[in-house]
């Protein structure tokens, strides 16, 4: 049956709320399929609004991905903000697609990519809006199936109430593999009703189904087991991992935005993975292996997408772009092609022991002279080894000094707060290294307008990595450590006004911290957040954490957990993790290893990047039958010159 749009009853009520456009679709490069003609229908949400979602990655790869075969149809639907939640509360319009202004319900699958956990509350929003019941179990063979993917997806236990399934990885093959299990049970005349369905993906061993699995708990509120419930469920589900990415070389048509989005630009990911081994790094850990893109199919990629789509900055995207085996070529060779152009190029925040003079310069040909941004993480030297964030003070001041002897005027540093063994010294060394900075900026180029801008981020220790285990610090305590550091720096007339500051307090941290870590029994404390009213908990101006602590209390009342039971504590080897039976190819020997290596009371020993070293046998190769794909090609980048 053909679906109608409800785009007639939505258009007259767009003037009452605030940006109407992004609700309104029609995008340069989106598409819309004929409803009959499809077989599979995705409705892909990104869980927060417009704005935020449209230029996310992953999203527009699987909506290309599954738009391009015969027989699928796929469409966008993101969060709605308060005032649009409301104005479709009352006027009974259901939560809708952009493309085609369809009702989310009416489509077989909702698959939602999740970046961050402090999406949870939206997709709660998203589902009763869509008319879709909460809870999984509630749900009739007429409802979509609710998939999670994304990063947060490596431990989606908080939220297993609410999904019917989870991807882990790469998701390019797996959706068209999801595709044709559905469409053959379809075809079948969807014999078992839902449950068959998901036996079918969950048989797969490639998509997780939480309610094949039952959770039981020890007296002291730790799990005892996580094990399936019935027949052909596996113990554990292995992650996606795409090994040949020229062979995927999307989006091929980058969705060109209607309203204002936080990123205006065609963004190409030059390669996929990292084996730097920072301990904190979720991303690193579990996209290993590696995977570059060749310098012929970026070269393609860049040249595509910038005829698609009109956009004039492209950004070289990875986990560390600089770390392309032939970064230096890739640069070389798009300045050479786009000189004397509107084209500029852009790499993201760049590691300290990756970056030259002449890449930078390479990137500003066309006048375009950004500032520099580095992450070194931790503020003082030992704290960098604990984190194996191998970058000694002097590679940063080197590197610093080169940038502001070559016409750089700003430099933005990254760092951490809360670190595992981090002491009051090692935040205070942060102002240190700043000072640093500002001293040899001025010194190298001769000038007092140097500018260095320090943002700090509180740490969370995340699932799949070495710091897993790790105790969460306080927010009282992260609060106290920043406002020491603030004070250090401003009281110092010399550098003070010449040093910003940027970053949050401590309290989003905890609700991440609980949310990242979290089993089955949090997703109670979810629902009673969204029913209470919370919604965009990414967003400052939206976050309570008052309302997190107080139905967190609530709801663990009586219970041999708490907050804090879920933030604060450190993990021991022998507790089973909600997380456990989800195999990010990490062997979990090897991360605890890892993590007694960065605590080691003598002090803590680094591990080098495996792309150059022998392999540290962290298991992702020889189990999940991959190997490490790096140049150099000895390709080069044809034509060179602007056609």
């Amino acid at each position: 049956m053909s679906v109608e749009s409800v785009f007639p009853r939505l258009e007259p009520l767009l003037p009452s709320v605030s940006k109407p456009i992004q609700y309104i679709g029609g995008e340069l490069n989106s598409t819309v399929k004929d409803w009959d003609e499809a077989q599979v229908r995705w409705a892909l949400m990104y869980p927060d609004a417009y704005e935020v979602g449209l230029p996310n990655q992953g999203v527009q790869i699987l909506y290309e991905v599954l738009n391009e075969r015969e027989g699928i149809l796929a469409e966008r639907t993101y969060a709605v903000l308060p005032d649009m939640e409301q104005v479709m509360r009352e006027h009974g319009i259901p939560q809708f697609t952009v493309d085609a202004h369809r009702p989310v319900s009416a489509f077989d699958v909702l698959g939602v990519s999740f970046a961050t956990e402090l999406g949870y509350t939206n997709l709660l929003t998203a589902l009763d809006l869509a008319g879709i019941p909460l809870h999984a179990v509630d749900r009739t063979d007429d409802h979509p199936i609710v998939l999670a993917g994304g990063h947060s997806a490596f431990n989606p236990e908080p939220i297993a109430d609410f999904i019917d399934a989870a991807v882990l990885g790469d998701g390019e093959e797996v959706v068209l593999a999801i595709s044709e299990v559905i469409r053959e049970w379809k075809d079948e005349g969807r014999p078992g009703g839902r449950d068959e369905v998901l036996a079918r993906l969950a048989a797969s061993g490639g998509v997780y189904i939480p309610k094949f699995y039952d959770v039981t708990y020890l007296p002291d509120g730790r799990i005892e087991k996580v094990a399936p419930n019935r027949d052909g469920i596996p113990w554990t589900i292995s992650k996606h991992t795409l090994m040949d990415l020229d062979d995927w070389p999307y989006p091929k048509k980058p969705l060109v935005p209607l309203a204002e989005t936080v990123h205006e630009r065609f963004s190409v990911e030059i390669f996929r993975g990292c084996t730097r081994g920072c301990r904190f790094c979720q991303a690193g850990m579990i996209t290993r292996p590696v995977r570059e893109r060749s310098i012929q199919t970026i070269g393609q990629m860049v040249d595509n997408g910038l005829k698609q789509s009109g956009f004039e900055e492209v950004g070289l995207l990875s986990l560390s772009s600089a770390d392309h085996s032939e970064i230096g070529d890739v640069a070389q060779q798009l300045g050479d092609r786009y000189e004397g152009t509107n084209t500029s190029l852009s790499l993201p925040s760049t590691r300290v022991d990756a970056f030259n003079i002449t890449l930078a310069n390479e990137f500003s040909r066309n006048g375009r002279r950004s500032g520099l941004t580095f992450a070194p993480e931790g503020g003082s030297e030992r704290l960098r080894k604990v984190i194996n964030k191998m970058v000694s003070e002097e590679d940063l001041i080197r590197t610093v000094a080169a940038a502001y002897s070559h016409g750089w005027r700003q430099v933005k540093l990254y760092f951490m707060c809360g670190l595992p063994t981090e002491t009051d010294e090692d935040v205070l060394q942060i102002g240190e290294l700043a000072k640093r900075v500002i001293e040899t900026g001025r010194e190298v180029s001769g000038r007092k307008d140097i500018r260095c801008t320090v943002s700090i981020g509180g740490f969370v220790p995340k699932p799949h990595t070495p710091f897993q285990w790790a105790s969460q610090l306080d927010h009282e305590t992260t609060d106290e450590r920043l406002r020491k550091l603030r004070e250090s720096v401003q009281s110092d007339k010399r550098f003070g006004r010449a040093i910003g500051f940027r970053y949050h307090d401590g309290k989003p941290g905890i609700v991440e911290g609980l949310l990242s870590r979290g089993d089955r029994r949090v997703g109670s404390i979810i629902e009673a957040v969204w029913r209470d009213g919370g919604r965009f908990d990414g967003w400052s101006e939206h976050f309570s954490y008052e309302r997190w602590a107080a139905k967190a209390a609530e709801v663990l009342e009586g219970t041999p957990v708490d907050l804090d039971w879920y933030t604060t504590r450190e993990r021991d080897y022998d507790e089973v993790l909600p997380w456990d039976h989800l195999d990010s190819g990490l062997d979990r020997e090897w991360l605890w290893e890892d993590w007694q290596d960065a605590v080691d009371p003598e002090g803590a020993t680094e591990v080098e990047d495996c792309r150059w070293t022998p392999c540290f046998d962290c298991g992702v190769c020889p189990q999940m039958d991959l190997d490490i794909q790096i140049g150099p090609t000895g390709q080069k980048l044809l034509p060179l010159s602007v056609v």
